[in-house]
């Protein structure tokens, strides 16, 4: 009875409060892991208890299926949380699965394509209540120690729960960027192919776990969750604790117009590299069709990764490198040995600006049109400099769109020394919409610290957190969108 009045109560809210009141209900900072054994050697996985989930992404009342090994066998509980504002807390506890039996499962051969594809028995699967609203849900398995000395070791399984409502705004996690750099389970990667880090028709699965993030610094306390906590989670954090209209989809969920239309707001978000060119052409097409696109992300459109099925037939499960968006442009024919098979648009002219060569380092993110809307409430002037905003990848090359302006620009200096010109733009779409591109992937660490998140640094960068200017900027983008 209890739970049929609180189906009925969230049907009769108003859907624009839905984020709100979900984020008014009790919090828990539990949700973090704080007993993590990497394995020994190179430290990519977990062992002793790591897992991965059947889908990227799921709908209020589909079924999930949830993978998980245990070596030693030992018996686990799944505590799944949806990521979000809470008071401050950044999770609220949805519901506590098992105890299971775990068991070893069998590390996955390599297959065509440098493909490894884990086909790991489901331990369990869920039918995700109706009443859980769309969100980043982390799964956070804990081993039942077997002993008084041993911790309760933890690892993270990570998916998102998507929903057909109209919304202010889609949240697109970068999901097929997290599994392109995954390096599950042994160094492992779309980048550890022995031809090059970007050898053509390379292949990665989404059935296997996430491995250790290790790219430009070590965060053991976030494996299992792709790139989520490291990048996008300071802005779904601020998104909700300021009552935004959010929706949250995987890259996978993108590849259809329908998809983009459903909001007045699209959000690239962090490190957001690969698209299926099917995304590309449907977010071309919303553009046109009057939605507002902000690239609060760097490096962002660059690899052409066409969906494939898994082995049992599952529809976007695998995605191999099978181009460049653009090509060969701007001296990246010094980076690229190989020819790819397929050829993308330049991302630029999606985007307003696109990735450019050398494409690692660190700067200043420096104010050029302080006059221009965006900037209202601020107190910038040109030249203004928010301090190491800018990195570790990031955009430039403008491209040649009517109406586009370059609002802030600079040098990142690769290798510490080696100057990477990037440009933050806006260019007017055809129905009073507009497209950002802040130029770079740490902007979302420019409006909030939430808990459980850790500052990056490359190339003796690192950005120093929340900035009011980024905040404001963000809002007064936001509000002129939504028409606020």
């Amino acid at each position: 009875m209890r739970r049929r009045q609180l189906l009925q109560a969230a049907a009769a809210l108003p859907l624009a409060d839905l984020i709100p009141a979900e984020n008014r209900k009790p919090g828990t900072n539990a949700w973090q892991l704080t007993k993590v054994w990497p394995n020994k050697g190179k430290g990519f996985r977990s062992g002793l208890i790591e897992g991965y989930c059947g889908q990227q992404s799921v709908h209020a009342g589909e079924t999930l299926t949830i993978h998980v090994s245990a070596d030693p066998a030992r018996r686990f509980t799944i505590d799944i949380y949806r990521m979000g504002y809470y008071g401050g807390t950044g999770a609220r506890h949805m519901t506590q699965l098992g105890p299971f039996q775990g068991k070893p499962q069998v590390d996955p051969p390599i297959g065509p394509n440098r493909l490894r594809e884990c086909r790991w028995e489901p331990v369990t699967s869920v039918t995700i209540p109706k009443d859980w609203p769309s969100g980043v849900y982390l799964g956070k398995l804990t081993c039942v120690p077997v002993s008084s000395l041993e911790h309760p070791w933890q690892s993270y399984i990570i998916f998102i729960v998507k929903d057909r409502r109209k919304a202010a705004i889609t949240f697109q996690c970068s999901d097929n960027t997290w599994a392109a750099y995954n390096r599950w389970p042994d160094d492992f990667s779309l980048y550890t192919d022995p031809r090059h880090s970007w050898a053509p028709s390379v292949a990665t699965s989404f059935d296997k776990p996430y491995a250790k993030y290790a790219q430009i610094f070590d965060h053991p306390l976030s494996v299992g969750s792709g790139e989520f906590l490291l990048w996008e989670y300071p802005l779904a954090y601020w998104l909700e604790m300021h009552g935004f209209d959010v929706t949250y989809t995987s890259n996978s969920d993108m590849i259809e117009s329908a998809q983009f239309l459903r909001s007045k707001v699209f959000l690239s978000v962090g490190h957001d590299e690969y698209w299926d060119r099917r995304q590309y052409d449907a977010a071309l097409d919303s553009i046109r069709q009057g939605v507002t696109h902000l690239y609060l992300s760097g490096n962002s459109v660059m690899g052409l990764t066409p969906f494939q099925s898994s082995a049992d037939g599952r529809p976007n499960r695998v995605i191999s490198r099978e181009g460049v968006y653009g090509s060969v442009y701007g001296g990246l024919d010094k980076f690229f040995k190989y020819p790819f098979p397929q050829e993308g648009p330049n991302a630029n002219l999606l985007m307003g600006a696109h990735s450019v060569f050398p494409f690692n380092g660190g700067g200043d993110w420096i104010c050029k049109k302080p006059g221009h809307w965006m900037f209202q409430g601020t107190g910038m002037k040109q030249g203004d400099r928010i301090e190491s905003l800018v990195g570790w990848e990031f955009h430039g090359d403008p491209a040649p769109i009517p109406g586009l302006e370059i609002v802030a620009e600079g040098d990142a200096l690769s290798g510490g020394r080696t100057p990477s010109h990037w440009t933050s733009t806006i260019y007017p779409g055809p129905k009073e919409n507009f497209v950002f591109n802040a130029a770079t992937i740490w902007w979302a660490q420019g409006l909030s610290s939430p808990p459980g998140h850790i500052l990056p640094w490359s190339h003796w960068v690192r950005p120093l957190g929340p900035d009011l200017r980024v905040q404001r900027i963000t809002k007064n983008l936001l509000d002129r969108a939504l028409g606020q």
